[in-house]
């Protein structure tokens, strides 16, 4: 594509091209802008300035450049193993000029299931699992994007979850059944030994203070002295 541009001037006009891009960028000097394999990204606003000695005009022309869809880019939500009974959005979109118009198939059947880019599918089943693509058309050609959906029993992760938690909670009930027994044998023990020495107590004849003090020691120092010599027989006879 060839963009000329031309004025009634004298002095000759020079002649300079720019393309607005956000900013106006300066592309080449001379009358004529030439496109060799113009592209997609060509399309914009383009400025041809006349200048010479006595002053300056310019003149601007929009180039929309048309194209058949880019391949489309094709996403599902939630993922692409599907719960069984959930609802499952398909999205398909595509670079196109002008607009491409979408419509959804699935693999091996022949009449599209949806148009547009946007297909749900409610209460998703087994019989929903396969390869679905979406085609992005308009007058200038056509692409396709395939994606593949499989779906898994609602119930097997639920029930994993199920038995996870009832095995965890048996694992407690045995720590604390076996936690009640050890504190209920050591409170009946305790409660024995503590009338064991009630009775014992009973059985003692009253004694005073001094008498009791005198009683306590001796009986430490005949232990004590037992114990001593146990051990200085047992530390001599190595001699």
């Amino acid at each position: 594509m060839t963009l000329t541009c031309s004025t009634d001037a004298n002095p000759t006009a020079n002649y300079t091209w720019y393309k607005e891009n956000g900013n106006f960028i300066s592309l080449n000097k001379g009358p004529q802008l030439v496109f060799s394999s113009i592209q997609s990204s060509d399309s914009a606003e383009y400025f041809c300035t006349a200048e010479n000695e006595l002053g300056r005009i310019s003149k601007n022309v929009f180039i929309n450049v048309k194209y058949a869809p880019k391949l489309p880019s094709v996403s599902v939500s939630p993922s692409a193993e599907i719960e069984e009974g959930s609802s499952v959005t398909l999205t398909c979109s595509s670079d196109a000029n002008p607009a491409a118009k979408y419509t959804w198939y699935k693999k091996n059947e022949d009449s599209p299931k949806a148009s547009g880019q946007i297909y749900n599918i409610t209460d998703f089943r087994a019989e929903h699992s396969g390869s679905y693509y979406c085609g992005a058309q308009n007058k200038l050609g056509r692409s396709n994007s395939t994606l593949h959906l499989s779906v898994v029993a609602a119930n097997h992760q639920p029930r994993s979850h199920i038995g996870i938690t009832l095995g965890f909670l048996l694992f407690i009930i045995i720590i604390l059944s076996a936690y009640l027994r050890t504190i209920y044998s050591l409170t009946n023990q305790w409660r024995k030994l503590r009338q064991r020495l009630n009775s014992i107590a009973q059985t003692l004849r009253p004694l005073t203070c001094p008498q009791f003090v005198h009683t306590v020691f001796s009986a430490l120092t005949n232990h004590l002295t037992r114990i001593i010599r146990t051990r200085w027989s047992a530390e001599c006879s190595k001699i």
